[in-house]
């Protein structure tokens, strides 16, 4: 007879009838949670009385915790508690009113039977739109079934006739008829030139320097290595702490000769004395040490692009990653020596940084790069935010927008770019951004993403547009007033349809020069994925 202490296995709740279950995932850092928590209480009332109109109830899944001041799911651990007193057969939507960290909620979210909403309030001041898009990617690759919407205040007919849809059915069909898989390629060298860099690619090998994984609780945005290394392309795992030692290698006067050449290339800073609330000279010098320490080590390591964490690994540690990012992203730079001085690092190209070690944004932008580069344009690429955005005019522009790591070529050159102070609330440490407003001009637009278990990029077109100065202040205002911005309008893809297929929270911007070279760029940008493997789709209207 043995004494083994057998456990008990609980089992979950029975669903109440017409009654459905709550959750809100939210920040792992506690000034976010706590700043945002009314917001989200708004969302969460007006979602209420939307649910209640339809003869329906709402019954949270979770309380609100008076000593830390916020109801979200705040942990992975807290998301799995959570979830074992939720019936897993029961309708459950995730109301997100603000950024949030997917992998709280990921666990339980893969084990529920039940019908699931995302839901997000149509609001650029708090990221609650860029939080329901993450974690859509995020089921998306973890091959859960769900359904979005979004709105102002749920009053609107289309969000309640969605509402409705969901509540009687289990799902909420989205128009996606601007997708198309990509037809046969006619022969040309757009094409010839997609192939043969493919070619290249797989024969030759490309590293990406990966400081950490999953950043932000992105599950999306980790790409396995069973799938990158088809493609020619492999990871360098490397530690962010290995980054802040090699910071401190970098003497003083090599990060105030970054700061000189900016000055001289006309880069304004916006400056004061008070670290808790202002950007100041210390907090650059350790921004522009870590742009010089992050170009020595991807030579150490002979990296083709890189991608820094910094949340949440370095924010209790250095300022903001940003600055070095954006720098790194532009072929125009201040110039950094190897260690012995005797040779310029990476001279007269640009590094590929890919933001919040966004994986699909890395290998994108390295074939971007490679492509554009081939072509004779400029490739500085950056990812952005899907932000927000509202109609101004005739167009439905959009917000495009990034914490500060834009390249200075977005912008129009340094002279037309800027560094303010991160927000306190998400960067204790501060640090400046590479912030501008992006020129108007023609783009190529793109996602690399995992779905049904393999590869997939969504590939389209689309135009920034300049607004006039009083309506990009406003557009500022409503959201993070430090940080870059685009105005972009997309080609044949309106509102509803870009949430409703994007599959991240992110997507990899590159400008050409002209309408029709952006066109000759998207063709060989496709004709490279498709040589790789990757499943292609053209997305609205596209000249192919």
């Amino acid at each position: 007879m043995t004494n083994y202490t057998m456990p008990v296995l609980v089992e979950p709740p029975a669903a109440e009838p017409r009654t459905v279950y709550t959750v809100a995932s939210g920040d792992l850092r506690p000034s976010a949670n706590v700043t945002c928590w009314p917001t989200q209480q708004r969302l969460e009332s007006d979602l209420g009385a939307a649910v209640a109109a339809l003869g329906w109830q709402v019954r949270r899944g979770h309380g609100v915790d008076p000593v830390a001041g916020h109801g979200f799911v705040d942990s992975q651990r807290a998301g799995i508690e959570i979830f074992k007193t939720i019936p897993v057969d029961a309708p459950l939507i995730v109301v997100e009113a603000v950024w949030q960290y997917s992998h709280h909620v990921l666990a339980g979210l893969r084990r529920h039977r039940g019908p699931i909403l995302l839901v997000a309030n149509w609001s650029g001041q708090f990221p609650g739109l860029v939080g329901l898009l993450n974690l859509a990617g995020s089921l998306t690759k973890a091959g859960v079934r769900y359904s979005t919407l979004w709105s102002e205040d749920f009053t609107d007919d289309w969000a309640r006739d969605g509402l409705r849809a969901w509540l009687e059915t289990g799902e909420v069909v989205h128009d996606e008829s601007h997708v198309r898989d990509l037809p046969p390629l006619p022969a040309g060298p757009e094409v010839d030139l997609g192939v043969a860099l493919a070619r290249q690619l797989v024969a030759e090998r490309a590293i990406i320097g990966v400081f950490d994984e999953g950043c932000m609780g992105m599950y999306n945005a980790i790409i396995d290595d069973e799938l990158l290394n088809p493609l020619g392309i492999f990871k360098e795992r490397l530690s962010q702490s290995a980054l802040v030692a090699e910071m401190a290698r970098v003497p003083d006067e090599e990060a105030r000769a970054v700061r000189a050449w900016l000055d001289e290339a006309g880069m304004t800073f916006h400056t004061g004395t008070d670290e808790a609330t202002e950007l100041t000279e210390a907090q650059l010098l350790s921004q522009f040490k870590m742009y010089v320490a992050a170009l020595r080590i991807a030579d150490d390591f002979g990296l083709d692009a890189v991608g820094i964490q910094y949340q949440q690994g370095l924010k209790d540690t250095v300022p903001a990653s940003d600055l070095a990012e954006g720098l790194l992203n532009n072929v125009q730079r201040p110039p950094v020596r190897s260690r012995d001085g005797a040779r310029e690092l990476y001279p007269g190209a640009a590094l590929p940084h890919f933001n919040e070690v966004d994986e699909g944004v890395a290998v994108d932008s390295l074939v971007t790069n490679r492509i554009w580069t081939a072509m004779g344009l400029d490739p500085a690429t950056t990812l952005h935010d899907i932000r927000w955005g509202e109609r101004y005019g005739a167009e439905f522009v959009w917000v495009f927008e990034i914490s500060g790591s834009v390249p200075a070529a977005h912008n129009g050159g340094y002279a037309r770019s800027y560094s303010m102070r991160q927000p306190p609330m998400y960067f204790p440490l501060g640090g400046g951004t590479l912030s501008g407003v992006s020129k108007p001009g023609e783009i190529v637009w793109s996602r690399v993403f995992i779905m049904d278990g393999v590869l997939h990029v969504d590939l389209g077109r689309g135009t920034v547009v300049e607004l006039p100065a009083e309506e990009t202040r406003r557009r500022l205002d409503a959201t993070t007033p430090q940080w870059p911005i685009m105005h972009a309008v997309l080609h044949g893809v309106d509102r509803d349809q870009l949430m409703a297929r994007h599959k991240a929270n992110h997507l990899n911007v590159v400008y050409a020069p002209d309408a029709a070279t952006a066109d000759r760029g998207l063709m060989a940008k496709a004709a490279l994925f498709a040589e790789l493997g990757v499943r292609v789709h053209l997305c609205g209207k596209v000249d192919i």
